[in-house]
């Protein structure tokens, strides 16, 4: 079960602005979200790992370890295609593991020499990268930037399957979170999410990932 947290009460806790993971995570795991149609996420659910005959493990497929920026994407679970909102519990050896072979997924933000030798690293790498500003509940534009991590070829066969601890399917808590944002944001419950820092300080350095805390 996610543990959840009063928005406000976060508020308080998260970091105004810098280049922040945040995420749900303990000693050996971490938590992403994934939106899909029903078919897929249904059949994940069941199945305890990614497939089924609406999903292609040929396509990259991408994952957001911050909740709000799942609902910013998906419009809370109103957009066609994103009705279902899954909680994937990845190792977090794993999650470590795609930071350290992502690559940004454009040039001018990736600090490569040349715009061949990053496209080299693209065409190499299974793993995408982008920093985009963070939002709030209401769709806002943050300081603050929040990662997403395409990923495709052997390291998705990896966390569909054999790195997934636990597939949840959070949908009636996105519709219950939808209703309570319409009242107002005091009664808004949001899983439980902190500063997260890989374990390699080199894939800090390399990302730009912030890991300080106000």
């Amino acid at each position: 079960m996610l543990a959840v947290e009063r928005y406000l009460d976060q508020l308080q806790i998260w970091p105004p602005s810098g280049r922040h993971i945040l995420a749900q995570f303990d000693d050996e795991s971490i938590v992403v979200y994934q939106a899909y149609r029903p078919s897929i996420g249904q059949w994940a659910v069941q199945q305890g790992q990614l497939g089924g005959p609406d999903f292609s493990y040929s396509r990259m497929s991408w994952i957001k370890p911050n909740f709000l920026w799942m609902m910013y994407r998906s419009g809370w679970g109103t957009k066609e295609g994103q009705e279902v909102t899954l909680a994937l519990r990845l190792r977090r050896s794993f999650f470590d593991e795609l930071l350290e072979q992502a690559v940004e997924s454009t040039f001018a933000a990736a600090g490569y020499a040349s715009n061949e030798s990053w496209a080299a690293a693209v065409a190499r790498s299974a793993v995408r990268l982008q920093w985009d500003p963070d939002h709030d509940p209401r769709g806002h534009r943050q300081e603050r930037r929040a990662i997403q991590l395409g990923v495709r070829g052997n390291m998705l066969k990896r966390m569909g399957t054999e790195s997934l601890l636990d597939v949840q399917d959070i949908s009636a808590l996105v519709s219950e979170q939808r209703r309570r944002l319409a009242v107002g944001l005091d009664q808004l419950e949001l899983p439980r999410e902190r500063v997260y820092a890989p374990a390699a300080p080199a894939v800090l350095r390399r990302l730009g990932i912030t890991t300080d805390s106000p």
